[in-house]
């Protein structure tokens, strides 16, 4: 049997019992497990040497970037932070905008997700509204109190872009997702194409144009109980079997047509 590939999972530097530390919450890793694939935590530090990451990258058969509390610094798109911006991750900004890069010149598959969604719009050059919510035009797009169970449930539909790598995933054109998030795209990254959107006009992901590998960002979070969403699950399993091709060598179609073409 061939070795599982291993998937590196970005960490976020959080406080624990009062000491820094490198973390990424369970539902991360389990959903790559659950689909065959090793994660392996990175940790973060905001002196991230790019020659060392790409050696670090060139080890790992995909590359995951996870949801979070904290928000990338708005100094990263030119902005100011906005009132409602109230945690930060210095580190994991730093290493991020390092790796996705490299992260592409190594056609490592790339699937990012909420946080992960905004970080590659903003490492493609684009911007983010800090605060949704107050966006004439935008809904709350903010997890409703509760339980996890409440927060993680579907809360809205997203409308997917025909002949995009969503849209090669999974066949319906719409799809009910979850919600939890503050911030949204607001200037889209040169380069990306829009994949899904919701309701109010959205963007809910987007993938890289002309891509050689797999690479997908959600704004949902699919890794919550995949098995019980068909879209979730086709994205876990999309980004598992582009995993699976690039540890054993082989090349998958680029799972990224040009509209043109598709």
């Amino acid at each position: 049997m061939p070795p599982r590939p291993l998937v590196g999972v970005i960490a976020c530097r959080r406080t624990v019992e009062g000491h820094p530390a490198h973390m990424v919450t369970d539902k991360y890793v389990s959903a790559l497990r659950e689909f065959g694939l090793d994660p392996v935590v990175i940790p973060v530090w905001e002196d991230v040497e790019p020659g060392a990451a790409s050696a670090l990258l060139a080890r790992l058969d995909g590359l995951l970037l996870t949801g979070s509390y904290s928000n990338m610094h708005p100094s990263r798109y030119g902005e100011t932070s906005a009132p409602e911006n109230t945690y930060e991750d210095p580190a994991r900004d730093a290493a991020v905008l390092c790796w996705v890069p490299l992260a592409l010149e190594l056609r490592l598959p790339l699937l990012g997700i909420c946080r992960g969604f905004q970080e590659l719009n903003v490492a493609f050059g684009g911007s983010l509204h800090q605060a949704v919510q107050k966006v004439a035009g935008l809904m709350d797009h903010r997890e409703p109190k509760g339980d996890l169970e409440a927060q993680f449930a579907p809360s809205h539909a997203i409308s997917i872009s025909p002949g995009g790598v969503l849209a090669g995933l999974y066949a319906a054109p719409e799809a009910q997702v979850n919600s939890l998030h503050q911030q949204g795209v607001a200037r889209l990254g040169e380069g990306l194409d829009i994949e899904a959107v919701a309701p109010d006009g959205l963007i809910e992901a987007v993938s890289v144009s002309g891509a050689a590998s797999f690479t997908l960002a959600v704004q949902w979070h699919p890794e919550w109980k995949p098995r019980e969403h068909a879209l979730y699950q086709a994205i876990l399993e999309g980004f598992a079997a582009a995993c699976r091709d690039k540890a054993e060598g082989g090349t998958l179609p680029t799972c990224h047509p040009t509209r043109e073409e598709a």
